[in-house]
């Protein structure tokens, strides 16, 4: 084995881990809320509408489409991810933002240290990188079992970098 395949084999990473934002409503189940949401929505409006309360109508429809604003943004927003790996010799973060916008930080897995905030009750509430003088935050959007699972695969991922 010569030097350039090890080389090679120290920057492969051994752990990788996407993470993504969870949202349990579907767009299937999106469009039958909605629907539901407009159905009742035209329902009530036609009574109120057929006893003269013509504004009430108006207002009904200005929720639906509030509700369907915030979906929307609900949405987009969980188009945010993170992209974590960790080779001998790299631990690389590249956060993507919602709008597309791609951040990057790489770590030396050897000094970076990673800080876990946990409350007695909630389980773990905060995660971070720290090394070289900088810090990032990471899985601030996992939901607490999430940030478990993730934790503990992302130390044992440290540790075995560090050939411990």
């Amino acid at each position: 084995m010569n030097d350039t395949t090890t080389t090679i084999q120290a920057e492969e990473p051994f752990f990788r881990a996407l993470l993504t934002p969870h949202r349990s409503l579907g767009k299937k189940g999106f469009l039958i809320l909605m629907l539901a949401v407009t159905a009742g929505w035209l329902a009530t409006g036609a009574i109120f509408l057929a006893h003269g309360a013509w504004p009430v109508f108006g207002f009904f429809g200005l929720d639906v489409l509030l509700l369907y604003i915030a979906f929307r943004a609900n949405y987009r927003a969980a188009r945010a991810r993170e992209e974590v790996s960790v080779s001998r010799t790299r631990l690389d973060i590249r956060k993507i933002a919602s709008s597309g916008k791609i951040e990057s930080h790489m770590f030396n897995p050897f000094w970076a240290r990673f800080n876990i905030a946990r409350h007695d009750v909630i389980g773990i509430t905060g995660m971070r990188v720290e090394g070289q003088g900088r810090s990032v935050s990471i899985g601030s959007f996992l939901n607490p079992d999430d940030r478990e699972s993730f934790a503990k695969a992302f130390t044992a991922a440290l540790l075995r970098a560090r050939g411990r």
